[in-house]
């Protein structure tokens, strides 16, 4: 479990989720030396999918433990993580956009 984010204001989601997908899409050119986004992007599949898993059980774990704070934090862990395994396999935050729009239809 990391350290909670202080002062959390509320955000505009979509914004915040594009943006950080840009940033992702900037980190396949940087060092896995000194980048661990490109570490995940370009290092072992293992790695990466391991994350997911560890970040929802994450998730569920605070849930569990009804920690709202926590929830939270989790949460945007494991959603960094998706965005990163999104970007490795070159599905767009449009495309996962147009799949969730499909299925409220």
């Amino acid at each position: 479990m990391g350290e909670r984010t202080a002062n959390v204001e509320n955000g505009n989601i979509g914004n915040t989720i594009e943006g950080l997908a840009r940033v992702i899409a900037d980190r396949r050119q940087a060092s896995s030396e000194t980048s661990y986004t490109a570490k995940l992007l370009h290092g072992p599949e293992d790695r990466l999918l391991k994350k997911i898993t560890e970040e929802a059980t994450e998730v569920v774990m605070a849930c569990k433990d009804n920690d709202h704070d926590h929830i939270r934090y989790e949460a945007g862990d494991l959603v960094y993580h998706l965005l990163v395994t999104l970007e490795r396999y070159g599905v767009s935050v449009e495309e996962l956009a147009g799949e969730l729009d499909a299925r409220r239809r």
